[in-house]
């Protein structure tokens, strides 16, 4: 399988058309709820409220179901890598057990309404499995499989797998499942609006102002009112409780292709090893299955973020020399937030908070976590709080004095960029340098410039300061966006958003073309 430019980008968008596009609101609203972004866990909470009655509007910057969860490789699983064992640790026997609990519930939850909305979305169930190849790793896949056991899921260690290659050791779960996040996603929408829910896309918040009601603001110009507020961007673009400082953004990258049915695994993958190698397929057609590799995770902007076009292509000759006579078809990448204590954070946006809430830091696993997150918010909004509500809470402190090491390691990372980024560099290629398709950050008049060189050889400046909190941006050439190290942010070589935390796109910069 070569890595070759032309390959298609994210298989669930392409394979889900999205119709036309919902409007933004043409002047002020008002609703019993507010949930800003359309992912897994946006509507997975906007529909659970307007089951229960409540009167949800559903606020999108881009298309439905078109960001993180249009990327993800869509294993729907309360396996996530190694932790358990970590949560054992951490939390006890009842963290452990609760996670375990609270991310079944999410799985059957999504069975439930497959069934019940008759939802095509290719639901297949299956095992997931983490393994290794290398001997020496095993010892923690069996502490893995205990802990998991213990917590209550069906999980053994086991030394056998279908993959094509030999492994030393699996924690292997079963009665988990695979689907189409997409089209499961639209289905949800479709029954939204049946329930009265309203739909915007192309509308992104730029404020919100707590109070009774909440008022939020939008780069339309229309403000919503809610007595409610769920903020559900993946990244939360509000953050009065400064959660960006227990998040730390990794990028990751997608190849698929083609394989004969009977050649394809039908058990779900994930190993550490090797900067982490995920595998699972999906039906495709003509007796084929789709085979979804991912792994190469970095974080965005940072140095050896660069080579992105390189770390394809070791992801591409992985798959290569794992799935011999895989047929190339696309090519994507993903984002996540991991947070400092491997637990996602969902429930009131800050300390004090009365009406606002937030679902964050999923850390790869947003499908089981997003309906996770639906579950828990509609029942806090509803003055109920489940077993496993404190376990996720935001507010929480414990965790944070017990994870202290990654906190602070996160918390160096981004120093390093804000004092790194005020230095002079030490080179920087000239204008006249960058080939077509590059881009770097230069001096311009005196101010740092992120410039573009369009395949036209057009040069385009916009300045490289992130308008989340001023991190300089780095040019990522193979996915042709401006990204922040810092937070996550994303931009398209024109400054427009294309991932947040940001909420404003890079101010653009006059440059004269070479």
């Amino acid at each position: 399988m070569n890595s070759e430019q032309g390959l298609r980008g994210a298989y669930w968008i392409e394979t889900a058309p999205g119709g036309e596009p919902a409007p933004p609101p043409s002047g002020g609203l008002t609703v019993d709820v507010a949930v800003v972004g359309g992912g897994m866990a946006g509507l997975s909470t906007a529909w659970e409220l307007a089951r229960r009655g409540r009167e949800v509007a559903v606020l999108e910057a881009g298309r439905i179901a078109g960001g993180v969860t249009g990327h993800t490789t869509a294993k729907l699983t309360a396996l996530h890598t190694l932790v358990y064992d970590h949560l054992r640790r951490t939390r006890g026997r009842e963290g452990a057990r609760l996670y375990a609990h609270s991310q079944s519930a999410a799985i059957r939850r999504a069975a439930e309404l497959v069934d019940e909305l008759g939802i095509e979305c290719e639901w297949e169930e299956a095992a997931a499995c983490t393994y290794a190849e290398n001997p020496e790793h095993v010892a923690p896949l069996r502490a893995e499989a205990e802990a998991a056991r213990d917590a209550g899921l069906p999980a053994e260690f086991v030394t056998g797998t279908d993959l094509p290659y030999p492994v030393a050791g699996a924690v292997r779960v079963t009665g988990q499942a695979q689907f189409h996040p997409v089209k499961y996603l639209r289905a949800l929408a479709d029954d939204l609006r049946r329930r009265g829910g309203a739909m915007y896309e192309g509308t992104r918040v730029t404020a919100l102002t707590e109070g009774e009601p909440c008022a939020l603001t939008t780069d339309t110009g229309a403000e919503v009112r809610a007595r409610e507020v769920v903020v559900a961007t993946h990244y939360p673009v509000f953050d009065r409780a400064l959660l960006f400082t227990r998040l730390s953004p990794r990028r990751e990258l997608v190849v698929a292709g083609t394989l004969d049915t009977d050649r394809a695994p039908r058990d779900m993958y994930i190993t550490p090893e090797q900067n982490t190698r995920s595998v699972r397929s999906a039906p495709y057609a003509d007796g084929k299955r789709l085979l979804i590799v991912t792994g190469e995770h970095f974080t965005p902007g940072a140095p050896g973020g660069a080579d992105v076009e390189e770390r394809f292509a070791r992801l591409t000759a992985w798959a290569d020399s794992r799935f011999p006579g895989l047929t190339p078809t696309h090519r994507w990448a993903t984002q996540d937030n991991d947070s400092t204590d491997s637990v996602p954070l969902v429930g009131p946006l800050y300390p004090g908070s009365r009406h606002t809430y937030v679902a964050t830091g999923f850390g790869g696993w947003g499908l089981s976590g997003g309906i996770m997150a639906g579950l828990l918010i509609a029942d806090l909004a509803e003055g109920r709080e489940p077993e496993w509500a404190a376990l996720y809470d935001p507010r929480r402190l414990g965790s944070v004095v017990r994870e202290g090491m990654s906190f602070l390691k996160h918390q160096a990372h981004v120093a390093r960029h804000f004092v790194g980024d005020r230095l002079p560099p030490v080179t920087a290629p000239a204008p006249e340098d960058l080939a077509p398709g590059d881009g770097a950050v230069l001096r311009v008049g005196g101010h740092r410039c992120a410039v573009h060189r369009d395949d036209s050889g057009q040069l385009h400046a916009v300045s490289a300061r992130c308008t989340h909190l001023g991190c300089l941006v780095a040019f990522n050439r193979a996915e042709q966006a401006w990204e922040c190290p810092c937070h996550g942010s994303r931009f398209a070589p024109d400054g427009r958003i294309l991932q947040g935390p940001a909420v404003r796109p890079l101010e653009q910069r006059e440059i004269q073309s070479t």
